[in-house]
């Protein structure tokens, strides 16, 4: 009977059941914080955001600018109220962009402006913004967007599902009462919580948690270290 001599190195394999356990860690208790935390992203696909992007600062273009949101919103107003979910509201605006289009026109040329007029419904990255007693986290966001000649100017903004665009902020706690109540139609009370810059004591579980460098994870700890000394010696 033909025998076997395998040899084990005892090191490696000491190393590798380490390893193991410290990457079947790592992915439970990483899947469980995902669990527990909402995240940036988990915000961000419930919202459809509205800006006007004026032709540049001067006073003019960023007047004509507020007329134009004022228009737009007269028209789209009654039509998104009706809206029962996102995608409707994001058909919606499909629908009506050529009519949007024309009411912004419109306003720009009653108002002595000749500029171009371009419109996008598309994910962009956007800073931290606030409306109200609502501040989103930077991030990706489906925006429908209206761009007002060069668009170099600074934007008005506001969001279009759930329609807060439509809520008075400057009426204080009743503007806010609204918008808690509209806002909780799509976010859970943790997602709330965490875009509601009201709240003086904030749960220390309820951090923004931004996944858009998730492909990037680098293990690093002293039990990895520990390893790899293992392996080199």
């Amino acid at each position: 009977m033909r025998k076997f001599n395998i040899k084990f190195d005892i090191k490696k394999v000491i190393a590798s059941v380490l390893l193991g356990t410290i990457v079947l860690g790592s992915t439970i208790t990483y899947g469980m914080n995902r669990i527990a935390k909402p995240s940036m992203e988990d915000i961000s696909e419930k919202l459809i955001r509205f800006h006007v992007i004026a032709n540049s600062d001067s006073e003019g273009d960023q007047a004509v600018k507020l007329k134009v949101r004022d228009e737009v919103l007269r028209y789209i107003s009654p039509r998104l109220k009706e809206a029962k979910s996102i995608n409707e509201s994001r058909e919606i605006i499909k629908n009506e962009d050529e009519n949007l289009i024309k009411i912004a026109k419109k306003t720009l040329i009653e108002n002595g402006y000749d500029y171009k007029l371009e419109s996008t419904l598309s994910k962009e990255y956007f800073p931290v913004k606030t409306y109200g007693n609502i501040t989103l986290p930077q991030g990706k966001y489906e925006a429908y967007r209206i761009i007002i000649g060069e668009g170099q100017g600074h934007n008005w903004w506001c969001v279009m599902f759930p329609p807060l665009c439509f809520v008075d902020v400057s009426k204080g706690q009743i503007s806010y009462n609204e918008t808690e109540k509209e806002m909780k139609e799509v976010l859970t009370e943790k997602e709330y919580n965490m875009v509601d810059n009201t709240k003086k004591n904030v749960d220390k579980n309820s951090k923004i948690v931004d996944n858009s460098e998730d492909n990037n994870i680098v293990l690093k700890s002293k039990a990895a270290e520990t390893i790899k000394k293992i392996l080199n010696k």
